[in-house]
């Protein structure tokens, strides 16, 4: 029987390590036990919610749409006509552009999956779907990856915080990050260690991002950071899988981001009271949003 115990990432990577299968199996297995619900509809929950995912994404890249404030709206479309002829090359903007898709879906009340926040739904799902395509892989393939993602996902939010008003955009569009980096490892064909070594890549590099929202609202900036943050997610995974250690072990970095967290100020942690949230054309938004 699979030892499903974990509280950290190095936990999960040594029972992966020393019971010789993938990190998804030992996430599949814990929730299996949790659940108290078999293999198979563990699998098949799991299914749904790509199938959700990969919903937004054909939704987001062809929408039009404005939302009520009038803030976002087509900005994906854009970027995904765009990505023949950009300097980071097509796979990458693709991504990007899926990422800002779901996320347009969701600032109008369209269906997405919160993975792990509404204000972070687009990282993961787009970076997967970036795979997806580049490598032809089977949707069989991502619900695994998924798996891992959650398990990283799962850890952070046991010692740190996904919410951006406990601790700032960091929490939110970070630990998407690395939960995408870690599935991406995965599916790569990476070790148990690589694939810590891509979730703390992933966090490092966007430590300390507050959370600053536009009239209070989950668009601007949040719909275009998780296109950055998607590349963040695949740049880590690329750097893991080439060999590269993050020198700060994944755990500490997750302990240093939820430090990070609690420093920030309450008006840098989704109260719209600091940051891009207080310009002049952001308070100008605000009141254009609610005139009363």
């Amino acid at each position: 029987m699979i030892q499903v115990n974990f509280n950290t990432v190095a936990e999960l990577v040594a029972l992966a390590e020393a019971q010789h299968v993938p990190v998804h199996e030992i996430v599949l297995a814990r929730e299996m036990h949790d659940r108290e619900r078999s293999r198979g509809e563990v699998l098949q929950a799991m299914l749904k919610n790509w199938q959700v995912m990969q919903e937004s994404i054909v939704r987001g890249i062809q929408n039009t749409e404005r939302s009520l404030s009038g803030m976002t709206g087509g900005d994906a479309r854009r970027l995904y006509a765009h990505r023949e002829q950009g300097y980071m090359g097509s796979a990458a903007i693709a991504a990007a552009a899926y990422a800002v898709g779901i996320s347009e879906v969701n600032a109008v009340m369209g269906r997405i999956v919160a993975c792990p926040t509404a204000g972070s739904c687009g990282i993961v799902p787009a970076a997967l779907y970036a795979a997806k395509k580049q490598r032809r892989l089977a949707d069989g393939d991502i619900v695994l990856a998924l798996l891992t993602a959650a398990g990283i996902g799962m850890v952070v939010d046991q010692n740190a915080s996904i919410a951006g008003a406990a601790g700032g955009c960091q929490a939110e569009c970070g630990t998407a990050a690395a939960m995408a980096a870690a599935a991406l490892v995965e599916l790569a064909g990476g070790t148990p260690a690589m694939i810590g070594n891509g979730a703390a890549l992933a966090i490092k590099n966007l430590m300390g991002l507050v959370c600053d929202p536009v009239a209070g609202l989950v668009e601007v900036p949040c719909v275009k950071r998780n296109g950055f943050a998607t590349v963040v997610a695949m740049t880590a995974a690329d750097m893991a899988m080439a060999g590269i250690r993050s020198v700060i072990p994944v755990d500490e970095v997750i302990a240093a981001m939820n430090e990070v967290g609690h420093l920030l100020p309450k008006s840098l942690r989704e109260t719209s009271e600091a940051g891009l949230a207080v310009t002049p054309t952001a308070k100008a938004i605000e009141k254009r949003v609610y005139p009363d």
